[in-house]
């Protein structure tokens, strides 16, 4: 349910101590030179189920003072009708909007303000599943909440809730219609299935379908398939297994079994011959994608063909990658993966072309490489990679409770597929048994040429479905039935109040440990040994607040070459290397620092933490990989313009911030980049890294003994005395209020966003700025989202955040929302950026706000990768190495005037850009009567239209 918009526009997190856990292991073989044996964790776990045919998932884990719920219902768009496509997505909203016992609207406040993360539900092909993770002493309220819209939501699901999620859903729907090729990956699916196929449509469903959605129909699809017979929940973390199963049975356990629910019999007609389609979009460039029909998850051919797939396109070491992108430079971008379904999976390779080449050429060298890999099948060592990448990430994967990915979600995608939550050291088994003869068996068995779909997507009209909405008088004579009988309702009256917290758990927040090397580096450590898995990063001050007026992205530009190749590695070489032990090795430049940063499973934590070294300290900036990334990052900025997000977001802070370094995009401007000469670069690099303006930072299973060995050892003798950082950048005068449209005709949705000048990363307000943003836009129970969003069905969501940047980022506020409620969405959030002042925080609210930092602390220190970058903010902001330890008491210290005084600080209505991305002659008229300023005409690089 999370908006892409926010979290493209989310800011950091905060951290919290790991404790200790237990985990029986298994040996693993070593993967490469210098790698110590790896031992998998074998999960231990309980499994059993209520006499209503609730499956239950247990697994203790106290790390930290966090539980996981995660509840899956086995349904999806597998069980929905041709006609009734969007019904397992549509309820997904639906089971936010309250139930009987627990209120309307009242779902995400009763989580955020009990410091819960991880808040969501999805809707897959093959199920539907809601999750949280909460304090520990919590796990009752989740317990509550899930157990009561299980049993009792439809006592309160009533046509204008359903109106209302109607919008959202469609809502939801224009928003991917805006996103560049979305009209093309709907296309290949409707190539690979016929429309009877419960694969054909898109999870969301089409707008025929979700606005045909009546009151009735939605209830029957509740009671046959949200049942606690056709659902499991696991249940992850720190609890007390003494009391744990008596907690289950009283919130599930009188809840009334449903009716059996029959697996759907579903026929995939094999693709026999080529399928061709082309599709217009307006998009920059040109995109390829093939798709196939692959086995079934978890079944005979399932691995081989996820091993195949990364080998061919997954990543810079793949073929495609290192033919299409590397060398050719045909190819913009390469993306290949399958999707492991039920029924049948799908792979699919989307390849997007450089200006100027043809789809026809670009497809013949992809089959090219698609056929020598079928013919030869794969070397072995494109074989260790491609599997050493998967295993490090599912054992990254066991660091978090729950959510995307987690433990609690892992566990329950084995209990739905194979009834074996544990599946996990089978799991590996399954890939280690991968052959090269395996790899190629299943290329020549799943991928010719007569088995796949090809679509072409090339820049033209994007055309998608638009209805209008229902009636307002829709289902108003509808008579519902109750579904339960007066006397179990009553019974049931103990759920009218929701259960109190226990004790608050003890906070552990970390200091790390640190020292310095005699060249004056900061090295800062969290160890953690509960997970065989460690992250370094090496933090510097050469973020984009240094680059040179006339050469924006300058920062960023230094930064993406450090991984092109050192003075012992081409990049090819660099990426082999890592993909080789299973690491992930990265480099960048943010607007206050840069940095290079490795993850890796700890017994490769030498041979990573070389590569990490080498990159950093050895870069070459050959001649032809600069132009080579030059012309990537061209094309970057050329495709931002089929991106309304990255439109608003160069746009906005163009007019902000002029010609400032905040007002530029990390990436540069086409200029810029053309201009950046190789001495531009390593005269960046000299002056702006070196020890004493770096901090070194290790998080994860490697000891303090460890970590000096390795920081003396790779760090000690680094030595440039010249390298320093720009004086921190002042802020511009407060901006006079305007309105700023670029114009994107057809679009479906207006990205409206509103800028003002926000607040440094050490302000002494931080904390009263988070609480106040917290009430005004930053969590889903906030005011403008339940405005925008819950109230109005205006948008999909709606939010506001800050940038907290060294000398002060920029404070944003808005949402995606419908071209016709363009005028009405953004009066109502400037009602909201007004209210903040002049209705201040209410206690509740502000308690709630509270309560929502506080308690959520722990949960961001759940992986080793959050870990170190919470260290590199004490670093790159000159914070104290207790900064975090102290944090909880400079939340709790937030009075309501702090609150206040912060609004007045630093929520200015009359000192802001709206930036409106939409189709400017439907949104320019109501907009015009808001009287917001004038009005300028932009292109998305943020340069005047001339009217």
């Amino acid at each position: 349910m999370t908006s892409k918009l926010v979290r493209s526009l989310r800011d950091g997190v905060m951290p919290v101590l790991l404790a200790c856990a237990a985990f029986a292991v298994q040996p693993l073989p070593a993967v490469a030179a210098e790698t110590a044996p790896l031992k998998v964790p074998n999960l231990k776990y309980e499994k059993y189920t209520l006499p209503n045919g609730l499956e239950v998932i247990l697994r203790e884990d106290h790390r930290l003072p966090m539980v996981a719920v995660d509840l899956w219902y086995h349904v999806g768009p597998l069980n929905e009708k041709a006609g009734r496509t969007g019904f397992a997505h549509l309820f997904e909203h639906m089971m936010f909007e309250g139930s009987k016992h627990v209120g309307e609207k009242a779902h995400f406040k009763y989580l955020e303000g009990a410091g819960a993360t991880d808040i969501n539900g999805t809707t897959d092909y093959d199920r539907t599943n809601y999750f949280e993770t909460v304090p520990s002493n919590q796990l009752d309220l989740a317990l509550w909440l899930e157990s009561d819209r299980m049993g009792f939501l439809l006592e309160t699901l009533d046509r204008k809730k359903l109106t209302n999620q109607r919008d959202v859903v469609r809502n939801e729907l224009r928003q991917d219609e805006g996103e560049p090729y979305d009209v093309a990956d709907e296309a290949a699916g409707h190539a690979l299935f016929p429309k009877t196929h419960p694969y054909y449509a898109n999870v969301i469903g089409s707008h025929a379908d979700v606005e045909a959605a009546r009151l009735l129909d939605v209830r029957d699809f509740f009671q046959h398939y949200y049942t606690p017979n056709n659902a499991s929940i696991a249940i992850v973390g720190d609890f007390n297994p003494a009391t744990i199963k008596e907690k289950i049975a009283k919130f599930f356990g009188l809840i009334p079994k449903g009716p059996a629910v029959d697996k759907p019999a579903v026929e995939t007609p094999a693709i026999t011959s080529e399928r061709r389609v082309t599709v217009t979009d307006t998009v920059q460039l040109p995109r390829l994608s093939v798709s196939w029909l692959t086995p079934e998850a978890y079944k005979p051919g399932d691995a081989d063909t996820d091993v195949f797939i990364s080998i061919l396109g997954g990543g810079k070491v793949s073929r495609l990658y290192q033919k299409m992108v590397y060398k050719d430079q045909v190819a913009q971008s390469v993306t290949c993966q399958n999707q492991s379904l039920m029924v049948t999976s799908k792979a699919e390779c989307d390849i997007i072309a450089r200006p100027g080449v043809k789809l026809e050429d670009l497809e013949a060298s992809f089959d090219k490489e698609v056929e020598s890999l079928r013919t030869a099948g794969p070397t072995q060592a494109e074989l260790d990679r491609a599997r050493n990448q998967h295993l490090s990430g599912q054992i990254e994967g066991l660091q978090r409770l729950g959510g995307f990915g987690g433990v609690a979600d892992m566990m329950s995608r084995y209990n739905q597929y194979l009834g074996d939550p544990g599946y996990l050291p089978k799991d590996v088994t399954r890939y280690e048994a991968v052959t090269t003869a395996s790899v190629q068996h299943i290329a020549q068995q799943s991928f010719g040429k007569n088995q796949r779909v090809v679509v072409y997507c090339i820049p033209g009209k994007k055309v998608t479905e638009e209805v209008p909405r229902s009636p307002e008088d829709t289902d108003a004579t509808v008579k519902v039935v109750p579904p339960y009988s007066d006397d179990f309702e009553t019974a049931q009256n103990w759920r009218k109040d929701a259960p109190k917290p226990g004790p608050d758990p003890i906070l552990h927040l970390p200091t790390p440990k640190t020292f310095e090397l005699a060249n004056g580096m900061k090295v800062y450590l969290i160890e953690e040994h509960e997970l065989p898995v460690f992250s370094a990063a090496l933090v510097t001050l050469a973020g984009g607040e240094n680059n040179p007026t006339e050469k924006p992205g300058l920062a960023s530009f230094t930064a993406r070459m450090l991984t092109e190749g050192t003075t012992t590695r081409s990049s090819t070489e660099l990426a082999n290397a890592t993909a080789q032990i299973g690491a992930a090795l990265g480099s960048s430049a943010s607007m206050d620092s840069a940095a290079v940063s490795v993850t890796a499973l700890s017994n490769n934590t030498a041979p990573a933490f070389e590569l990490l070294s080498d990159v950093a300290l050895h870069p070459t900036f050959k001649d032809e990989e600069v132009e080579r990334i030059r012309q990537q990052r061209l094309v970057a900025i050329l495709q931002e313009a089929d991106s309304p997000i990255a439109a608003t977001l160069r746009v906005g802070n163009k007019v902000l911030y002029g010609q400032k370094p905040y007002g530029f995009q990390p990436v540069g401007t086409t200029e810029s980049v053309k201009a950046v000469t190789r001495a531009d670069l390593t005269s960046f690099w000299s002056a702006h890294y070196g020890p004493k303006n770096a901090g070194l930072i290790f998080a994860g299973d490697l000891s303090e003994a460890q970590a000096r060995s390795l920081a003396e050892k790779y760090f000690g003798g680094w030595s440039n005395a010249v390298a320093a950082s720009s004086p921190v950048p002042g802020s511009p005068a407060p901006p006079e209020r305007k309105l700023v449209i670029v114009d994107k005709p057809g679009s479906p949705q207006t990205t409206l966003i509103a800028f003002g000048l926000g607040a440094p990363r050490n302000s002494p307000e931080y904390a009263a700025i988070n609480e106040m943003n917290s009430v005004l836009g930053g969590l889903f129970s906030s005011r403008i989202n339940m405005n925008l969003r819950e109230k109005n069905g205006f948008t999909y969501g709606a939010f506001s955040g800050f940038f907290f940047y060294r000398g002060g980022g920029p404070f944003f506020a808005g949402a995606q929302v419908r071209t016709d409620v363009t005028g009405p969405a953004t009066r109502e959030l400037f009602a909201e950026l007004n209210r903040i002042h002049t209705d201040p925080a209410t206690p509740d609210e502000l308690k709630l706000a509270k309560d929502s930092s506080l308690r959520s602390l722990p949960a961001n220190f759940e992986t080793v990768g959050n870990e170190t970058g919470l260290m590199a903010e004490l670093f790159v902001y000159s914070l104290p190495t207790d900064y975090f330890q102290k944090l909880p008491a400079q939340f709790e210290a937030v009075t309501p005037e702090a609150v206040a005084k912060a609004a007045e600080n630093f929520i200015h209505p009359q000192n802001v850009i709206v930036i409106a991305v939409g189709d400017r002659a439907k949104i320019q008229p109501d907009m015009e009567k808001l009287n917001l300023g004038p009005i300028e005409l932009r292109d998305e690089s943020g340069d005047l239209v001339k009217k």
